[in-house]
């Protein structure tokens, strides 16, 4: 990735109190790695050592600390999407993931020298690393800074800084500041997060920036829709958050509400789920999250869907497999007595893995019984805009648009 077509990655705009924020899908990892040596330096076929080294990261994150993981979902290895920040006095500008499956904002420490912090080669993106020393707002607290991730964790302290969001601006956002972080983010055209769930959420009691930014906004909500691209592999600009409005260019004007379960993802109940001849009417908890690129399932629905497609397991990449040419039955979803499609074109993605194969945009949630037992990621959201509804804790649905597929 090059970092002048990143510094493309977000423009806002303000009007009146609406802001829209433009957000860059970045290119996925899995596909790279899998089979993209003629445009990385990434050597094809390396997914499945990649693999390997983040279950050895896990086990040992596990074996030496006894802390409970605040985002037990996420590896950030798939495709996301991107936005720019500003920070500090002057504004020093960042490229973070819009997350909404998380609650802290935090950057790089231009302090660590490690080549996570800096950016792995490979990638051929280069950090842009927090200089605290020049910003004049800045303020360092004695708070030690830990999140743990599927992947890793990032570690640091936490300050306050001026944080200027898509033209909104805030001037004592807390914030981590990162020594330390895992590989994964080294090898990601990122500089960190900015999470988008709720205060419940958050370590260390920070309040995250968007419920800092309500008061400024025409209506305590933000719109997200996330655009459908062919090409994974590839960076596109691919999406848009409103904060204080709807989309209603992107999205259809019917928009559906549930209200939420529960105040730390943004979480909700199903009360079915279907897919070819399988069906489950059992209500399960469920989060919408643009931080997961695809949709996490429990083990039985796991097994439905595979039935329903005839999907096969590649062990070597650690994913499900059709053929692309095949088709497929929609997913569906029942969400407050409405039934909601997700087509095929939507989770059966060519990551270019040979054979005339594709992968099904689907993976088992193991969450031990504890929380969500679905996660909705950005398969979920390109096919539905999600309006997040902070004054009146609910989330709601709209149909999305797309110019490609």
């Amino acid at each position: 990735m090059r970092t002048t077509l990143l510094l493309l990655a977000l423009i806002g705009i303000s009007l009146s109190a609406v802001v829209k924020q433009n957000a860059r899908k970045s290119a996925s990892l899995r596909a790279k790695l899998i089979n993209r040596p003629s445009s990385s330096s990434f050597r094809e076929g390396t997914f499945s050592d990649f693999l390997a080294q983040q279950h050895l990261a896990r086990v040992n994150a596990i074996a030496s600390n006894s802390a409970v993981a605040s985002q037990p979902f996420i590896d950030y290895y798939d495709d996301f999407y991107l936005g720019d920040i500003g920070l500090g006095t002057p504004y020093q500008n960042f490229t973070i993931v819009l997350d909404t499956g998380s609650s802290n904002l935090w950057v790089i420490d231009a302090a660590c020298t490690t080549t996570a912090c800096k950016g792995d080669p490979r990638s051929g993106y280069k950090k842009h690393q927090f200089d605290t020393t020049k910003s004049s707002t800045f303020v360092k607290t004695s708070q030690p800074f830990v999140i743990f991730y599927g992947s890793g964790d990032c570690r640091g302290y936490i300050a306050t800084d001026v944080l200027n969001l898509a033209g909104l601006v805030y001037p004592t956002q807390g914030l981590g500041v990162s020594t330390t972080i895992a590989s994964v983010f080294g090898e990601q055209p990122m500089d960190g997060i900015l999470g988008l769930g709720w205060p419940a959420l958050a370590e260390d009691n920070v309040v995250p920036p968007i419920q800092n930014l309500l008061d400024q906004l025409d209506q305590p909500i933000f719109t997200v829709w996330l655009d459908r691209h062919v090409k994974p592999a590839e960076d596109k600009l691919g999406g848009l958050i409103t904060y204080g409005g709807l989309d209603n260019v992107n999205c259809d004007a019917q928009v559906d509400y549930v209200t939420l379960s529960s105040k730390t993802y943004w979480q909700f109940p199903i009360t079915g789920f279907s897919i070819g001849s399988y069906s489950s009417n059992t209500k399960a908890e469920v989060i919408s999250d643009t931080g997961t690129s695809w949709i996490g399932a429990p083990a039985a629905a796991v097994q439905g869907i595979v039935k329903a497609t005839g999907a096969k397991y590649d062990f070597r990449n650690q994913l499900y497999t059709v053929p692309c040419t095949g088709t497929y039955p929609d997913m569906i979803f029942t969400i407050g007595g409405k039934a909601y499609h997700i087509p095929s074109s939507e989770y059966v993605l060519d990551l270019e893995l040979g054979g005339g194969n594709c992968a099904l945009t689907l993976f088992e949630e193991q969450g031990g019984g504890f929380g969500p037992t679905w996660i909705l990621g950005d398969t979920w959201i390109r096919t539905y805009c999600q309006i997040h509804d902070v004054g009146q804790g609910r989330i709601g649905f709209a149909k999305a648009h797309h110019s490609e597929i």
